[in-house]
């Protein structure tokens, strides 16, 4: 299972701390250090079954500073894609990759039912 995360993100630690407290095993990433390609965040998004603006990280300073709540409807999904690949810190974190299962974010209810 791959966990891609930023490790000074609180949401990241606490979504490791559950990992680790269900003794589920995984292989860390850094998000910024290890960006997701072009093609993972492809195959990713086409497996999760998710709209493609959940992958965005809506809450950060570079979405904000980029206006993309403005531009993303405007953009093709190829133009979304390569601009999630361009910098870890447009992406939602964490992000859990376990097979077929794709999660974004932590929500512990989620992550339960999926991952246990």
């Amino acid at each position: 299972m791959l966990f891609i995360c930023y490790p000074k993100c609180s949401t990241c630690q606490k979504a490791k701390k559950w990992l680790d407290q269900h003794n589920i095993n995984f292989t860390e990433r850094h998000i910024v250090e290890n960006n997701p390609t072009y093609d993972e965040l492809k195959g990713w998004y086409s497996k999760s079954g998710f709209p493609l603006k959940k992958f965005f990280n809506t809450s950060g300073l570079l979405y904000k500073e980029m206006q993309l709540k403005d531009k993303l409807s405007a953009m093709s999904e190829e133009e979304q894609l390569q601009l999630l690949a361009s910098n870890g810190m447009l992406v939602k974190r964490p992000l859990v990759v376990n097979g077929n299962t794709v999660l974004v974010g932590f929500k512990e209810a989620e992550w339960s039912e999926k991952l246990n």
